[in-house]
Order: C-alpha cells, then structure tokens, then sequence
C-alpha cells in the first residue's frame, strides 16, 4: 500500500489550512482541498479558500477548478483528486488532505467507483419528472418496496437521496444498500493517518465563527456574492453555499445587511455542528482541541509527533 496520507478535517473555522501547512511543510507535502465549494472559481471570501500568503509556498490543489455553474458530485471530485494524490506520490511528496467535506474524504480514499447513474441522466430525469407530477409519496412507496433499509435511513424529505437511490436499484437491479456494503467491505486505495481539529469550549467556537464572518464581510463578501449572482443561475449550487443564500435577499432589497449576515452566522454555527456530528462516526481520527490561551505551535507539534508515531516520515 502507498505511503499513508495525512488526512486533516474537522468543523469549519477552525484552523484546518493553517495546519495542514504546517505539516506539507513538515513532511515535504502537498495540500489537496477537500472542501465542496472552495473547487469553485469566484468564491474564495465566502469559501475561506487559502490566500498565497496562507499557503507559504505549499503547493495547493483542487481550489478554483470549476465553473460555479457547474454541480459537482463526490465522484466528479474523486475522479478529479485521485489522479492528483497518486501523482504527488509517485513524485515522493506526501499528500495533505484537508477540509471539512467529510463525505468526499472518505470517498477519495475508499476510490472503489460509484453506483450507476448521475444528474441529468435519462433515469434521473424521469424520477424527477415523476417527482414533479406525482410528489414524494409514489417514489417513497417505491422504495420503501425494493430497498426497506434505505427507506428507513433517509429522511422522507430528502428528495434528492431518495431519488438517488431509487437511480441506482432501476438501472442495476440492485440496492444502493447492497452496494454501499460491498464497497465498505472492500480495503481503501489509501492509508490514512486522520487528524481532526476542534474546539473544547462550544461558546468558543460560536464566538470565533462569528468573528469570521464580520472578517468575511469586511473583506468583501458581499460584492463577491453580488459578482457570482451576476454570472450563475439562482439555483446553481454554488449560491446555495452558506454566505451565499443568505445574502441573495439583501441584494434583491427583501433584507437587511445586519439580518443577513446574522443568518450567514447562525447557518454557519450549525453547519459547524453537523460536521462534528458527522466526522464522530470516524474513530480513526485523533483529535486535537483548540482553547483560548493555547499556542497553535503546540497543536503543530502534537499531530507532528502523532503522525511520526503513526508511520509518516
């Protein structure tokens, strides 16, 4: 197996760049973004993308890549990163994998290829014709028939996962259930060593995310909000992206400045919640927690000496 990739993540805000630099330079590495909105071109206030100065020479991928008309999936970024970690591998650098996009991590370095079907596809365009002319309640029943286990584990409102896997049983005969265990039981392309970065103090957290945001607006979120709206459909998903959403309405006159960005605040303090609650069902990370008082220099050395320790060199 190749050699282990350094894997940092953990909830937005808190000081995933600047450790993951730390580290490259560390280990002789280079950072390739797992972030599902800093792949956009225009974005770089609202998505906290690296500046030069952040990234200290650390050669940075996987930012600024795509159009923000454009949607990506997990396996169009698995697709585009993979050839990217093995070419840092085969130059004997150590590849970074940093943000907090749990989903494409865990996807990148599991690299075992996705269910059949994708968006815009023939058999997604009927589901969502269906979807349209007849609401949830068929496609539910649907699925409720051909895949209970999925039927129980996603939300009756979450269309689009709905819709996903009734995709996946309709053009292969098999649930995404059975292919999603099949895949779990299968050995990951990478070797990860897993660093997360919190916050002990919850309040902490909420304060500092605030205090990011009033940075963002004074750096100018709000134009850069105004410039994307200018080029990109309303529905794309890059103005879905929190900073983005919430802002559209001050633009149209429909809010205020101050009722917008405390909205961008409080999406963005639950965002940061269910990342955590997300990235607590991978045991394998080893957490590092940031208080007010403590020196970063101490976080840096830390997960250095749990990364020696754990085979990186």
């Amino acid at each position: 197996m190749p050699e282990p990739i350094i894997c940092v993540t953990g909830p937005t805000g808190c000081g995933k760049t600047a450790l993951g630099v730390a580290l490259a330079e560390r280990f002789h590495g280079e950072v390739v973004s797992a972030d599902s909105m800093q792949i956009y071109r225009g974005m770089a206030i609202g998505s906290a993308a690296p500046t030069p100065g952040e990234m200290r020479g650390v050669p940075h991928h996987m930012i600024a890549v795509a159009d923000p008309a454009e949607s990506w999936s997990v396996a169009r970024y698995v697709d585009a990163a993979a050839p990217i970690v093995d070419d840092i591998l085969a130059r004997g650098k150590r590849p970074l994998l940093v943000g907090g996009t749990g989903l494409w991590m865990e996807a990148l370095l599991r690299q075992h290829g996705f269910a059949p079907g994708k968006s815009g596809g023939q058999t997604r365009r009927a589901l969502e014709d269906e979807l349209r002319r007849d609401g949830i309640a068929p496609l539910l029943r649907e699925l409720r028939a051909v895949d209970p286990d999925a039927a129980a584990r996603i939300h009756p409102a979450d269309e689009k996962r709905v819709l996903r896997a009734l995709e996946v049983y309709r053009e292969t005969g098999t649930t995404i259930t059975a292919h999603n265990a099949a895949t779990r039981s299968l050995p990951p392309r990478y070797r990860a060593v897993w660093l997360g970065l919190r916050y002990r103090d919850r309040d902490e957290m909420k304060a500092a995310l605030d205090r990011r945001v009033d940075r963002m607006m004074e750096a100018g979120l709000l134009e850069e909000v105004r410039v994307l709206a200018a080029r990109v459909p309303r529905d794309a998903t890059a103005l879905q992206a929190i900073g983005y959403k919430e802002l559209l309405p001050v633009l149209d006159g429909e809010k205020t400045l101050a009722d917008g960005v405390a909205e961008v605040k409080l999406r963005t303090r639950q965002y940061a919640k269910r990342q955590l609650t997300w990235f607590r069902r991978n045991r394998d990370i080893y957490w590092l927690e940031r208080w007010e008082g403590r020196d970063f220099s101490e976080i840096v050395r830390v997960s250095t000496d749990y990364c020696l320790g754990n085979g990186v060199c």
